[in-house]
């Protein structure tokens, strides 16, 4: 995991002051570590009995397309609102300074099926929690929800974790 957390870059003060932006363009771009944690979490879909993966615009796009060819399972685009040319089922949800809105569409997924909720990162959890209402308002179940990188002073895992969602990450960056 160290290999995974040394390539990370922390970009200080982005996207405001006091702020410790965790950067993943780092990462991308180190073939070891895109692998590494893309085989890790792949492994750990797996075992959760997913049927599917969902990615949240858009980095998720990235590790959740990767984390779905490695376990050999389709992949469900989570969309911010507009962007798919079809019938959509979407939900709203608060940020820290109004709302936002997730989209799918639902012909990527059949009742029943489990599904994995794969992003680059969890901080407040709000985000990857709307993705796991869009997964259950499509007669789904969220298998896991799978980030490489957890802020848990922020909360989000735990946010998860408490309305009955498995979580796993790969690393934790603590504090500022």
């Amino acid at each position: 995991m160290e290999q995974l957390r040394a390539s990370i870059r922390t970009v200080p003060d982005f996207p405001k002051p006091g702020i410790q932006f965790r950067d993943i363009t780092t990462l991308l771009a180190d073939p070891a570590a895109l692998s590494t944690s893309v085989s890790l979490l792949a492994d750990h879909v797996r075992a959760s009995g997913a049927d599917a993966v969902a990615g949240m615009e858009a980095r998720g796009f990235i590790f959740g397309a990767a984390v779905a060819i490695r376990a050999g399972l389709g992949f469900v685009p989570i969309r911010k609102p507009g962007k798919l040319p079809v019938e959509t089922v979407g939900v709203e949800y608060d940020l820290e300074y109004g709302t936002d809105r997730l989209e799918l569409d639902p012909s990527g997924l059949r009742d029943g099926m489990r599904v994995a909720l794969v992003d680059d990162l969890i901080a407040t959890g709000g985000t990857a929690l709307a993705a796991a209402k869009l997964v259950q308002q499509c007669s789904c179940e969220v298998s896991t929800a799978a980030f490489v990188i957890d802020l848990p002073d922020l909360g989000g895992a735990d946010r998860l974790r408490g309305s009955g969602i498995d979580v796993k990450t790969l690393v934790s960056f603590e504090g500022d």
